[in-house]
């Protein structure tokens, strides 16, 4: 019996150690566990990693492209330079367009000028002002912030002159003693009319910030032209000589600056679906 007992005593002190260690082992584990959500014990790599972040992400959708709208006005160049080599010419034409839409631009040019004509016979000088308005379409599908243009266009244009004869020749179908001397002549006619059409082709390209180059190429034919009393008109200002009858042709080298107003959100351009 009094084995008995001490088997018995002995087992019972067992299970109380192996009690107390198994509760020491859970409140442990449990107190881990409150410092983890306090974050007093950081966590495992693993935990860390398999963690999403909290972080917001950013909006990566991109602002939408706008077209600016606005006046662009310039100088054409090579009238304005023209006189540097050219003893018998003085000119100045402004240049200017505005956008309508998309692909549209409402376009003008202004200009004066002052051509004296050297003939085998004549020489005449011919001064006036000359103004053309038409439209301008941009055939150019430009990339993100682009603005280039490759367009046609329409021009009306009319103008004033005045042409005076300087000195002239009469003419000797029989020059036995010689040819005739040259003839000095202060007759001027003023208040000369001319109005044309012509079909303009042409590029603009932006070099820098609101600066544009470009030059375009002119086919023009005249609609109407007043001409003086037993006289005609070699130059008239704005649509240049008449050797060619009612055809003539011009060019111009511009420099010009955009002036932005206001902006519109591009709209993609539609494909067709099958």
């Amino acid at each position: 019996m009094k084995h008995t007992l001490k088997y018995f005593f002995s087992f019972c002190l067992l299970m109380s150690l192996f009690l107390v260690q198994a509760q020491d082992a859970d409140s442990t584990k449990a107190l881990d566990e409150k410092k983890k959500i306090e974050g007093v014990i950081p966590e495992s790599p693993k935990q860390a990693t398999a963690k999403p972040s909290a972080a917001p992400k950013k909006d990566t959708i991109s602002p939408p492209k706008m077209d600016r709208y606005g006046v662009r006005v310039g100088v054409d160049l090579y009238k304005l330079t023209r006189g540097l080599y050219d003893k018998n010419y003085n000119g100045m034409e402004l240049v200017g367009d505005y956008r309508l839409t998309k692909k549209y631009f409402l376009a003008a040019e202004i200009g004066n000028e002052n051509k004296t004509t050297e003939d085998a016979r004549l020489n005449t000088t011919a001064q006036g002002s000359y103004l053309k308005v038409g439209f301008d379409y941009n055939g150019y599908e430009n990339w993100l912030n682009m603005e280039n243009i490759i367009s046609v266009g329409l021009r009306y244009g009319v103008s004033t002159s005045s042409q005076q004869l300087n000195t002239y020749k009469i003419y000797n179908p029989n020059p036995y003693w010689g040819e005739t001397p040259w003839l000095t002549s202060v007759e001027k006619f003023n208040g000369l009319t001319a109005s044309w059409i012509e079909v303009v082709a042409g590029i603009k390209v932006k070099v820098i910030n609101n600066i544009f180059v470009g030059f375009s190429l002119q086919v023009k034919t005249l609609v109407s032209n007043h001409k003086p009393a037993n006289f005609d008109n070699l130059y008239i200002p704005g649509f240049n000589r008449t050797y060619n009858g009612s055809f003539g042709a011009g060019f111009n080298y511009t420099v010009t600056y955009f002036l932005p107003i206001y902006k519109k959100k591009a709209t993609p351009k539609k494909e067709n679906k099958k």
